[in-house]
């Protein structure tokens, strides 16, 4: 009985979870729209026999990029390999940089244990326990009651933010380890013991090796603030100094992939633009209170705004409760998490503060979703509301009425300003005020519900033999609010059929056999290309490489131009398409024939000479380019051009042939003489090429794999440089004879970054020995 006492709200969190996760456990579903996939993206959607409604086509990218990614990885790490380089997207893009696909997540062990699609749905899963749990232990350092942070805790488990984002498995990640580092902070000022210190430093790698660096950017800034805060609310400088300390060692022990994602972003578009993007407007204020207000994607009657992007909703009961912590502070700690809850608000909504952020031209956050940093308002609100519930239990307990009805008016005033909007027909489109009106009884019924167990409170307190009753209250605001998120996570959150994860397809078998180096080319996605391990010219990652972007723009017409902000798509229509289709090697036209003669479809049918039907299944043609390039090639002609629009324009010249001429930057400064030459692949994977050449000169190889730091080349065992060749790919000189040239992927970057974490494990271990001994290390 003690035990159960003790515990019993970790019980009750694995237990409110469990119920959420129920149909993964009971049911065999797993939480992955596989119904999306199989409806909606090629080739699957192509084939008859799937079927089954689509619950939520609002999460894509997990379908597009995440997903495939990790299968990409987990592949590359059972084979002992670190995935550093993706040679299946944008002609090869950095991989490990990316950030997305999470590579160092110690997560990633669940892939090890389990099978693929179980060890995804025990990530996607852990994200809310691992959140409730951390939630409160932190709540518990405040000294706040057990109820009060438990009902914290289910408010935070299933916010807006971590529910919207949770299938991802990155973004939830960043910030589910921002209450496990705060419990830390606080362990340590209290206890001094250094373990606490210890788990603090632990928590930056694991959220920044989460996938989402934005997020863990938010993670780290709320830290540092904190601990300021910790300082001027303890004046305890040694304390604050080795916390900072130790924050430092963790930011050391992130840098493996800091220092990669660093160089991906300087290199990408993404880098380049600073606009306001994901702006809240304050009239989407209202969601906080009623989440579906302004509509659902879920039940396809949303009309306004970005439902995943700007959900700041914490549960309609937490959100009033807040308002008690703020109006009846007696915590120094509520002034934080006000200012905090404040001033995130004021970077996702609309404000000066977000223009002057753009002007300022911040990297990274001048180039992202600015609503995203909701999450923060959303984790402060929480605090805020588990303290007002702790001090609404010991003001019922003293039988202050006043304040508590002064509270609770509040409450009924916003819900009458939002009925007002409804009835009146305020604001909203007139077909849409059914939607809002629908969407708002059910919040209003949470307010009516909290209006009347407190009104019970009164009651009990009043009748003196039932008053040690009262601690039913908070018991039972904790059941209406577990009601109230476990309707909101599980409205969102699909659990879709197994069998339709990535099933197979007659077209599967010829991809298993152009699966490799030879590239194709086709209305497929990465969902498609990445997953069956095929090649592709194009791709969609927020941080792919801007040259290569410019390269694939001047397709269309000869001008590097503007480019988009995430994808590279072929042109499919431009001047040079079918010359830069061979000299990019692409070897596979792949057509689904219901497309027909579409506009979105290359037009392979105006030269059948070029293209040649190898397959054919009734629903997907496959058609070979005679006259694509080899993937790699030796040429004797060098034209020598620096600026980028001079070397496209000598490219793209009607005399120049690409498979005997390569257009570089930097003169080589060698004589070419080479009459006959071949070169062959051998060995092609991610990291690392093989290549052997034959020639009766001096020549230069050409790869047709995109340039980027971190590739470096050997010919014969000697290292040789690189040159940028064609605008964005690789070509090194060769001389004559027989030789053996290898690329490797071996970016300093990386290097570094495991440097730098080496010394962030020595200096927390050298901190550890010398505390107390000197100037640097004092005595606590």
């Amino acid at each position: 009985m003690k035990l159960i006492k003790r515990f019993w709200p970790f019980l009750f969190i694995i237990s409110i979870w469990f119920i959420f996760a129920s149909p993964y456990f009971l049911q065999s579903k797993v939480p992955f729209s596989s119904t999306y996939l199989v409806n909606f993206f090629s080739p699957w959607n192509a084939y008859p026999g799937f079927s089954g409604p689509v619950k939520n086509n609002a999460m894509p990218d997990v379908i597009s990029q995440i997903y495939p990614w990790k299968t990409f990885t987990i592949e590359a790490l059972k084979n002992f390999q670190i995935p550093l380089w993706n040679s299946y997207s944008f002609s090869g893009t950095a991989h490990l940089a990316n950030y997305q696909s999470g590579v160092l997540s110690p997560f990633n062990a669940l892939f090890f244990l389990l099978p693929f699609i179980d060890a995804w749905s025990i990530l996607v899963l852990l994200q809310p326990l691992l959140a409730g749990l951390f939630m409160y232990l932190y709540l518990q350092t405040l000294q706040i009651r057990k109820t009060p942070s438990t009902f914290g805790s289910i408010a935070f488990m299933f916010c807006g933010f971590i529910t919207t984002w949770m299938g991802y498995a990155t973004l939830g990640y960043a910030i589910i380890f921002l209450p496990l580092a705060l419990y830390a902070i606080e362990k340590f000022y209290k206890t001094q013991k250094f373990k606490y210190l210890l788990l603090f430093s632990a928590t930056l790698p694991l959220s920044f090796f989460s996938g989402h660096f934005q997020i863990s950017l938010y993670f780290l800034i709320f830290i540092c603030l904190y601990l300021v805060f910790k300082f001027l609310e303890t004046k305890e400088k040694t304390k604050t100094l080795y916390s900072f300390y130790y924050l430092l060692f963790g930011l050391f022990l992130t840098t493996p992939q800091l220092l990669p994602s660093i160089e991906a972003y300087t290199q990408s578009f993404r880098s380049t633009i600073f606009e306001k993007a994901e702006i809240i407007p304050w009239g989407y204020l209202a969601t906080i209170f009623a989440p579906d207000f302004l509509g659902n994607p879920v039940t396809r009657n949303d009309w306004f705004g970005h439902y995943a992007e700007w959900n700041g909703f914490v549960g309609t009961i937490t959100i009033v409760l807040s308002f008690y912590g703020v109006l009846f502070n007696r915590n120094k700690k509520i002034y934080f998490f006000i200012l905090t809850a404040l001033f995130s608000i004021l970077l996702s909504f609309q404000s000066p503060i977000i223009d002057l952020i753009v002007l300022l031209k911040i990297p990274v956050l001048s180039t992202s979703a600015a609503s995203r940093v909701i999450v923060l308002f959303s984790f402060s609100i929480i605090v805020l509301s588990s303290l007002g519930l702790d001090y609404l239990i010991e003001d019922l307990k003293k039988n202050k009425i006043k304040q508590i009805i002064l509270w609770l008016s509040l409450g009924i005033l916003i819900f009458v300003l939002l009925w007002a909007i409804v009835i009146f027909k305020l604001f909203i489109p007139i077909e849409k005020i059914i939607i809002a009106r629908h969407n708002l009884i059910l919040p209003t019924i949470m307010l009516i519900s909290l209006t009347i167990v407190v009104t019970c409170g009164f009651f009990l307190v009043k009748v003196k033999k039932l008053n040690k009753f009262i601690i039913f209250l908070p018991f039972a605001l904790l059941i209406l609010v577990s009601f109230d998120m476990l309707r909101f996570v599980t409205k969102w959150q699909p659990f879709d059929p197994r069998h339709l994860v990535f099933p197979q397809i007659p077209v599967e078998t010829e991809f298993k056999k152009m699966s490799g180096y030879e590239r194709v080319f086709g209305n497929l996605g990465t969902e498609a290309i990445m997953y069956y391990k095929l090649s592709s010219i194009e791709g969609y990652d927020a941080v792919y490489n801007k040259r290569y972007g410019q390269f694939m723009t001047s397709v269309k017409n000869g001008n590097v131009g503007a480019h988009a902000r995430s994808v590279v798509i072929f042109p499919k229509y431009g001047l040079y398409s079918q010359g830069v289709l061979n000299l990019l090697g692409v070897k596979y036209l792949i057509h689904k024939i219901a497309d027909g003669y579409s506009p979105w479809t290359f037009p392979f049918w105006n030269d059948l000479d070029t293209f040649k039907l190898t397959y054919n299944d009734g629903v997907y043609q496959i058609y070979e380019n005679l006259r694509a390039f080899p993937r790699t090639f030796l040429v004797n002609n060098i034209k020598v051009q620096k600026d980028p629009q001079e070397i496209i324009n000598a490219m793209y010249l009607d005399n120049t042939d690409l498979s005997k001429t390569v257009v570089l930057e930097e003169n080589p400064n060698i004589k070419l003489n080479m009459k006959k030459g071949s070169a062959h692949i051998k060995n092609y994977s991610p990291n690392y090429i093989k290549i052997d050449t034959l020639s009766d000169g001096s020549a230069v190889l050409f790869l047709s794999d995109v340039y980027y730091p971190g590739w470096k080349a050997y010919v014969d065992g000697n290292q040789t440089q690189v040159y940028r060749a064609d605008f964005t790919f690789r070509s090194i000189i060769v001389p004559k004879g027989t030789h053996s040239v290898t690329f490797v992927y071996d970016p300093i970057s990386f290097k570094l970054g495991l440097f730098f974490a080496g010394i962030g494990i020595i200096l927390i271990f050298v901190t550890f020995a010398l505390r107390g001994k000197t100037i640097l290390f004092p005595k606590i």
